[in-house]
């Protein structure tokens, strides 16, 4: 009989989380930084396929014989390294949002 009241108790729990204002702005905080981030990723990366698959921009010299390809195909590793680093900067936003998730379901 505990058993159900403590699942009864925590689905209720849940969705009065669910429901809260800090719940509500750490999803909204997370879409606004995730999917812009996510759009500029997947073009970035298929860019450089669809580019030297259907053109021939990205075959003009660079410096001596390195083409835009090569240098486009570096710039990939260091826009993940980047995105990276800016999200674990961002995730301690993230972190404090989802305490004060935390915190607010201990008060109710």
């Amino acid at each position: 009989m505990e058993a159900r009241k403590t699942k009864m108790n925590s689905e209720s729990d849940y969705t009065s989380i669910v429901h809260s204002d800090a719940f509500q702005k750490l999803l909204s905080e997370k879409k606004k930084f995730i999917i812009p981030i996510t759009i500029f990723f997947f073009s970035f990366y298929f860019a450089l396929p669809i580019l030297t698959s259907y053109s021939t921009i990205l075959n003009h010299k660079f410096i001596g014989s390195i083409t835009w390809a090569w240098v486009f195909a570096f710039l990939q590793f260091i826009m993940t390294w980047g995105l990276c680093m800016l999200y674990s900067r961002k995730a301690a936003k993230f972190d404090k949002l989802a305490n004060d998730v935390v915190e607010g379901g201990k008060d109710e």
